[in-house]
């Protein structure tokens, strides 16, 4: 298995696709509804056509699992989980916060990951057990020591409107314990700022595979630790995360425990 090869493929079909949704500043938008605030706009589709092209013309054996209603198994050892536009509802409205993110899964482990802005021309990149970086330049979680001092984020979910379990409550016990909480709109940029070291730590429920399966990689090979609510082994599709730089991750997971809900099983995903 040649990750290197893998990973240069992953990082040439994120910034095709990014330079596209880049290049769309000012175009009409076709936007449709999947719920009431859960939006999927043309370019959302176009560029996974982008990715799925570039990667399926070079592996034409390999799974590939999408956010837009694409799932393709063919019995593979590798599955690609592409995100194509994480943070649509920002693109949807000019602000210029959105990543296009791929990851490469072997046998239900996650190998590789990408995460590319197109706006800042930022390509945060790992490979297991090869560390993570950031336009080829090696990233690292940062050393803030307790939850006091730290910069935390987070998203809620589509269902906002609808569900209790909705993530308010939880930003709320964050709020007075952290020194600020941010919320950008987009959970692989999210993930890739906590790998880096502009946050500190970062939680949220109701997610997709495809939203966390590069970030989390991200995270871990920056040194950094993931888990869901209740501090156990994370699953990408599991619904639940929460991202630290290591030394918060126990007041991170002892505030989730405040509401006593740390066992949801709901399965909508958030809105991005």
């Amino acid at each position: 298995m040649d990750l290197l090869l893998f990973l240069t493929a992953a990082q040439e079909a994120a910034r095709s696709a990014g330079s596209m949704l880049a290049a769309q500043r000012g175009a009409k938008r076709d936007v449709d509804y999947k719920g009431p605030v859960d939006l999927v706009t043309n370019f959302d589709r176009q560029a996974q056509q982008q990715i799925v092209g570039i990667l399926s013309s070079r592996y034409p054996d390999h799974d590939f699992l999408a956010e837009e209603d694409l799932r393709e198994e063919r019995g593979s050892d590798y599955r690609w989980i592409i995100d194509p536009l994480d943070g649509t509802t920002n693109f949807a409205h000019g602000l210029p916060v959105y990543a296009v993110s791929i990851a490469l899964e072997r046998r239900g482990r996650v190998e590789l990951g990408v995460v590319y802005d197109p706006n800042r021309d930022e390509m945060f990149s790992a490979m297991r057990g090869a560390g993570a970086r950031l336009n080829g330049k090696p990233i690292r979680v940062s050393s803030t020591p307790d939850l006091n001092r730290s910069l935390l984020a987070t998203g809620f979910p589509y269902d906002i409107r609808e569900s209790r379990d909705n993530n308010l409550d939880h930003f709320a016990d964050f709020a007075v314990r952290a020194q600020a909480v941010r919320r950008c709109g987009s959970a692989a940029l999210d993930l890739c700022y906590v790998a880096g070291g502009r946050f500190d730590g970062f939680w949220e429920l109701k997610l997709a595979a495809w939203d966390v399966a590069a970030g989390m990689l991200l995270v871990t090979e920056a040194g950094g630790r993931v888990t869901d609510f209740l501090g156990r082994e994370p699953d990408i599709s599991g619904r639940q995360i929460v991202a630290s730089n290591g030394h918060i991750h126990a007041e991170l997971t002892a505030v989730l425990a405040l509401r006593g809900k740390a066992g949801t099983k709901e399965q909508r995903p958030r809105a991005k």
